[in-house]
């Protein structure tokens, strides 16, 4: 017993405990390091090989045929009558054939469902249609009066406290065996439909020889078609925010003013260009956004459906879509497009801006906790070796290690233990491949796809990278590390008003609006 109070009144155990803690630390972010450049290179590759795959496409041939399977588009509104209408102007102009425009007014408590009756001539209609979801009930549904919006229909249903009840209602009311969910805050380009319904048609089939020496019986080698289910997919997304819109189109696109938008768009760009387009060289997408994605109805039925009580409905969905292929013995595969086809307005102060980022937070916390059994298990493939892994190392856990890191570092400081010339070097080292990353990606997506209109443009952008771990970063830690809390408390948290400012920019003189 001596012995044991001697260990702890030397200090051996937390010089001990300190030893192991910067190992594992010193071996999380060189893990963390690494998979950042692998991602970075896989990257680069996914999307050379989609621009040469995609350089001589005649997509003119998809729209003109009869054959192009139906899209429901699906959209829920909740208080967002300043952007409302500029919005389902934009989704009613796709260059698709066959399409439909679904917006559910979720309970709204503002003027939504209003403009929308008086602006595209509404009038209550009966309408027949199975109930496949759980969703609140649907007290009314509209269409337009007016020939040119026969595509849209307004669903007028009481609150179901989520954007996942919403789109259960959608879905429940939608047509086609496709279905887009985005967020009626989005702008969306007139191709996304064409762009985003194109990997369902071209669903990967290889042939796979059966025996490796002709069969004794025919004498021929055996060959048997593989086939690889696509189930949803995704593409880029950036703020709308400074941008120039007029009546739902987008005419001119510029990086946001205000420096809260400025780092989301600079994050969204690492994300979707070097994230999610990494994932796709090896099928290993982790998810879809939930501003712009496109699902195969009935395997997203077969699956249940978005879940009211998620709260990261998007990654959920995708997660049991993945999980009811596996256990189904059915190959399938997540694609994402690395082409801009969604802005979305991105919250303008710390207070919306936390209330999303801790919401996001917590959604992620009880994803990990709800589908825990796919975490390094072999039955789930890249599911359960890789997606869910990364996300657990890298996103669940990297707050928790970061703020415990910073205490560590202010311990070590006030007990002069540090040792200043390798934390130097370290902290150096560290910002200067986190500026490299963010800047590789921002110039990587400027070179490829051209969005903004000057390189100054760009360039200002890119020097966000260097004050990003000073002001962005330990905010994201921080409402990350909220939503944890949240989620541990199971603190109530309801769908708020996000308070749309409306799209900004300027209107062009000579801008045509859309007919």
């Amino acid at each position: 017993m001596r012995a044991i109070l001697d260990f702890f009144n030397k200090g051996v155990f937390w010089e001990n405990i300190g030893a192991y803690y910067q190992s594992g630390v010193f071996v999380y972010g060189t893990t963390l390091l690494m998979a950042y450049a692998s991602l970075a290179i896989m990257s680069l590759i996914s999307i050379r090989r989609y621009m040469k795959k995609n350089a001589s496409i005649d997509y003119g041939v998809i729209v003109e045929s009869p054959l192009a399977p139906g899209i429901s588009v699906i959209a829920p509104a909740y208080n967002e009558g300043v952007t409302i209408i500029s919005n389902v102007r934009s989704l009613l102009t796709f260059n698709y054939p066959k399409f439909e425009v679904i917006i559910i007014n979720d309970g709204s408590t503002d003027d939504t469902l209003e403009k929308l009756i008086r602006e595209f001539d509404l009038v209550h209609v009966e309408y027949a249609f199975i109930e496949k979801l759980n969703s609140e009930p649907i007290k009314r549904i509209f269409k337009s009066t007016n020939r040119a919006y026969d595509k849209l229909i307004v669903v007028d249903k009481i609150n179901g406290k989520s954007k996942a009840d919403a789109s259960n209602a959608g879905i429940n009311i939608s047509s086609y065996e496709y279905f887009l969910c985005t967020d009626v805050d989005c702008i969306l380009d007139k191709d996304t439909l064409i762009k985003l319904i194109k990997p369902f048609m071209d669903e990967e089939t290889t042939k796979i020889k059966e025996f490796g020496t002709p069969c004794p019986e025919c004498g021929y080698v055996h060959v048997k078609e593989d086939f690889r289910k696509v189930i949803a997919t995704g593409a880029t997304l950036r703020m709308v925010n400074s941008c120039d819109v007029d009546e739902g189109l987008m005419i001119r696109v510029r990086p946001p003013v205000k420096f809260l938008p400025r780092f989301q768009e600079m994050e969204y760009i690492r994300a979707f260009v070097l994230g999610k387009m990494g994932w796709d060289l090896i099928n290993a997408v982790p998810n879809v956004s939930g501003g712009l994605g496109m699902f195969d109805k009935e395997i997203a039925v077969k699956a249940g459906g978005y879940d009211s009580k998620s709260f990261g409905e998007d990654m959920d969905l995708i997660t049991r879509m993945c999980c009811l292929m596996k256990d189904n013995k059915r190959k399938y595969s997540v694609r994402y497009v690395p082409i801009t086809l969604c802005w979305t307005e991105g919250p303008t102060t710390l207070k919306v801006f936390g209330r999303q980022r801790s919401r996001w937070g917590r959604g992620m916390a009880q994803i990990m906790s709800i589908h825990r059994k796919v975490i390094f298990n072999p039955r789930y493939g890249r599911l359960g070796l890789i997606v869910f892994p990364y996300n657990f190392l890298f996103e669940l856990l990297a707050p928790l290690i970061e703020f415990t890191g910073l205490l560590f570092y202010i311990y070590l400081i006030l007990t002069s233990q540090i040792n200043w010339p390798f934390a130097i070097i370290l902290l150096v080292f560290v910002y200067t491949y986190s500026v490299m990353i963010t800047t590789l990606a921002l110039l990587w997506d400027q070179i490829t796809f051209k969005y903004y209109k000057t390189w100054g443009e760009t360039i200002g952008l890119c020097l966000m990278a260097f004050i990003e771990p000073f002001v962005y970063h330990p905010l994201i830690m921080f409402f990350a590390l909220k939503g944890y809390i949240n989620f541990i408390t199971g603190r109530k948290h309801v769908w708020g008003n996000m308070q749309r400012q409306g799209f900004g920019g300027q209107k062009p003189k000579n801008a045509v609006k859309a007919g």
